[in-house]
């Protein structure tokens, strides 16, 4: 008999919603903060599908996870069914959910074989080059009716939710408020269903660019700098203990009875 899962189902994360219960979810990399986000009681995580594994969704325990499916050729993704049989993969795995990038006939390919999708409107990081690069979306009449529509034409194939990204929180809190669609907000304000980041900007190791809608709750690049000199300063010292012959010591060394190794020399004539 298969044993109940206990993690949130799509229905669960749907019933979250209706409730007006706001969702918590990080994006994570790595099986530690995996593990942390599911002890702390994170609702959902995000994770790409080259960081998700068997023991990836472990250490996820009863989090709802959100598998990113590469976008295009960059993950040898093109056809619709390149992403089902990538989805399907993952979802042997235990993925809950598939983020998907992809045009509106793929993710509704997806849609029809009953793969629950998330989309992404607002600022898309891979199609940014249409909206102006890396800047907020929906700050213009045009613009947040654009959002909405986009919206609206994902509602129409059945997407179970999209990341909503970088939009006026006025507009986030119009649009999440008129869709059954989870919204998973990201720099959208308080009103979206969800409040999505980044563990590293959360751990305060972020490399590069820090987001406006980024908050750091513990400085981890200060405790990897110090982790880092203590690395090096290991490595020096066994340099030193190499050179110096301070190691190996007795204890790391395999032992051969007297009798034994003599009747070895004994056997080669030495």
């Amino acid at each position: 008999m298969v044993a109940k899962s206990t993690r949130p189902t799509v229905a669960d994360i749907r019933a979250m919603k209706s409730r007006g219960q706001k969702i918590s979810m990080l994006y994570v990399t790595s099986l530690d903060e995996a593990a942390a986000a599911d002890a702390a009681g994170v609702d959902m995580l995000s994770i790409e599908g080259r960081f998700f594994s068997p023991e990836m969704r472990e250490a996820a325990g009863r989090c709802f996870v959100q598998v990113g499916l590469p976008y295009g050729p960059a993950g040898n993704l093109v056809t619709a069914e390149d992403y089902l049989k990538t989805a399907y993969h993952f979802m042997r795995i235990g993925g809950d959910c598939f983020y998907c990038a992809a045009s509106l006939d793929i993710q509704k390919a997806l849609c029809d074989n009953a793969v629950p999708v998330v989309a992404h409107v607002g600022l898309i990081p891979s199609q940014c080059t249409w909206t102006g690069g890396f800047k907020a979306v929906g700050r213009t009449a045009d613009s947040a009716r654009a959002v909405w529509d986009h919206v609206k034409r994902l509602e129409a194939i059945g997407c179970f939710g999209a990341e909503l990204e970088v939009v006026p929180d006025r507009v986030a809190e119009l649009i999440t408020g008129s869709t059954p669609m989870i919204m998973l907000g990201m720099g959208a304000g308080p009103h979206a269903d969800a409040q999505y980041l980044f563990s590293e900007d959360v751990l305060g190791h972020t490399s590069g660019h820090k987001p406006r809608h980024a908050k750091t709750y513990r400085n981890f690049a200060a405790e990897y700098e110090r982790l880092q000199h203590e690395r090096i300063a290991a490595y020096r010292e066994f340099i030193a203990d190499v050179q110096t012959g301070a190691y190996p010591e007795p204890q790391h060394v395999v032992q051969i009875t007297d009798d034994e190794f003599f009747t070895f020399r004994t056997a080669l004539r030495l």
